[in-house]
């Protein structure tokens, strides 16, 4: 399993495309505890959640960064705080749909994120129960179609984030 640097050279060597489904309600990232704790204490996010430079890093360089988020209302207060952080992450040109189930059920989504890169490599990504990451394991080119459908079936389903908060 990719962790670590590892895992975070991915974001770096990718030429075209990046896609994620995201499936957790809880996600346990050290880096984002204190930032979440203001959060969740009524503080407005940090400027850098207004443009997110990690994301707009690769946009600049003419990669598409994906993301289609299924969660299920109502939300955790994890969601409600990354959901806070989409509209930066939008501006950065990340392009993000919204799966909500409690609105429509979507067959043939697996239940755990993943990373689809240049539509060629896929990595399923692994979290303990209270959501810290564990790692990134690489799956086999003969996996490669069904994650390829599983990342159509997301984007046909989802809603635009900007529809899904105006809703």
């Amino acid at each position: 399993m990719l962790k670590g640097e590892d895992f975070g050279r991915l974001f770096e060597t990718f030429e075209r495309t990046a896609f994620r489904l995201e499936t957790l309600a809880v996600d346990d990232v050290d880096d984002e505890r204190e930032e979440f704790a203001a959060f969740l204490s009524g503080n407005e996010l940090p400027p850098e959640f207004n443009d997110n430079p990690w994301v707009r890093s690769m946009t600049d360089l003419g990669k598409q960064v994906t993301r289609v988020h299924v969660l299920r209302s109502p939300l955790s207060d994890y969601l409600r705080y990354e959901l806070a952080a989409y509209p930066g992450t939008i501006k950065a040109g990340e392009s993000i749909g919204i799966i909500d189930t409690t609105r429509q059920e979507v067959a043939g989504l697996p239940a755990h994120d993943f990373w689809l890169f240049d539509d060629a490599r896929v990595y399923r990504m692994h979290y303990t129960d209270s959501g810290k990451f564990i790692g990134a394991e690489p799956l086999p080119d003969d996996r490669l179609a069904e994650y390829q459908q599983y990342r159509d079936i997301a984007l046909a389903h989802a809603v635009p984030f900007g529809e899904y908060r105006a809703a």
